[in-house]
């Protein structure tokens, strides 16, 4: 750790003059490295996030207090590797619409603390950085008054080595999740024969089309929202820990297994991870409608509005990490509901149904 370094300090303004405290020793040192590499940089965490966080000791064995850390994740790194007097380089490798977690700042942090603290950095970016999934489309107003951007458009990784069999799958879901129905059906006529996807009402019906189209040791198993609550009259508890380990490496004899069809993992167990066939459950706390996509969580026996702009980022987020879990094809199942029960009542997913079959996905009957 680093301490009492004149440096910027936050605010939206350059004081340097202000000093922060950050640990006792070592201070003044800068990194070792000139280069560093942060892998799915979109998730930085934020300043509360950050402080929080060491104030209470952090983890992972570290239970040194921090208090009133002044600085967000990739604002500390710039300023630290910006401790050296001759060169350093940061490569952010970032997932689009990757972010689920409370805190998670995404890259438009990054951005900010260029433009906020260190201004003289120059700032490479992809040509694709402003797509919707990059802080909601808003990089290219966060990037208007900073004069040393570069962009490159060979920074951006347009191939896909999450499915093999769709390199195009990531763009489809874009589509589908950004309401854009007719490229959503254009996309997914290219890549309907080398990953084929299919969508169901009956849970049973999914199940079968897992076990029917793996091979050999190819893995498969059900993925849901962690906020999908009102699947358990189909025997899906999102409440039940999913055991990550066992879920992704015992075979289908083992209850805790991903193939043996009854514990089901959420976007934060699987993040990172992939199986080759998946089924994605989607319940009723994301709903098509033709105005748009309405977001709700569940809570006092009733499904609530999800109201605030962030929380509706993650949770369409969410629905994006589930859909790209598998290499090799998935089902969506959006059950029909139930009539006599508030909770799940047809109308919390007809449409949602609707839509999804509308962009040319095959019904299974």
């Amino acid at each position: 750790m680093l301490s009492k370094i004149k440096t910027p300090i936050i605010n939206g303004e350059l004081e340097i003059d202000e000093t922060i405290t950050l640990a006792e020793e070592n201070a003044g040192y800068a990194e070792i490295e000139h280069v560093a590499i942060f892998d799915e940089a979109q998730r930085s965490w934020n300043l509360t996030k950050l402080s929080d966080w060491l104030a209470r000791g952090g983890s992972y064995g570290n239970k040194r207090k921090v208090p009133n850390f002044p600085l967000s994740e990739a604002e500390f790194l710039i300023w630290s590797l910006n401790l050296r007097k001759d060169w350093a380089v940061i490569v952010c490798l970032v997932g689009g619409g990757q972010e689920i977690h409370n805190g998670e700042a995404g890259i438009g942090e990054w951005i900010k603390a260029c433009n906020k603290m260190f201004p003289e950095w120059k700032v490479y970016i992809s040509s694709h950085i402003t797509d919707k999934e990059y802080a909601e489309g808003d990089i290219a107003s966060i990037l208007a008054n900073n004069k040393n951007v570069t962009n490159a458009p060979d920074l951006h990784l347009n191939v896909s080595m999450r499915s093999f069999r769709a390199e195009k799958l990531s763009l489809f879901v874009h589509h589908l999740l950004n309401l854009e129905t007719e490229a959503a059906k254009a996309v997914f006529e290219e890549i309907k024969d080398k990953y084929p996807i299919a969508i169901t009402r009956n849970i049973e019906t999914a199940k079968a089309w897992l076990k029917k189209q793996a091979r050999g040791s190819e893995r498969y198993g059900i993925v849901v929202s962690s906020k999908a609550e009102r699947l358990r009259p189909l025997s899906l508890d999102v409440k039940r820990e999913c055991d990550v380990v066992h879920w992704f490496l015992d075979d289908k004899k083992d209850l805790r297994s991903s193939m043996f069809l009854e514990d089901v993992a959420t976007e934060f167990d699987v993040q990172g991870l992939e199986l080759d066939w998946a089924c994605l459950a989607w319940d009723g706390d994301l709903r098509y409608t033709p105005k748009g996509w309405e977001y709700y969580r569940f809570g006092a026996n009733q499904w609530q509005k999800n109201k605030k702009e962030v929380n509706q980022l993650y949770q369409l987020n969410a629905y994006r990490v589930l859909l790209t879990r598998a290499r090799q094809g998935m089902v969506i199942c959006v059950p029909k509901g139930n009539s006599t029960d508030e909770t799940r009542l047809p109308e919390y997913y007809d449409d949602t149904f609707k839509y999804l079959k509308s962009l040319g996905i095959e019904e299974l009957n």
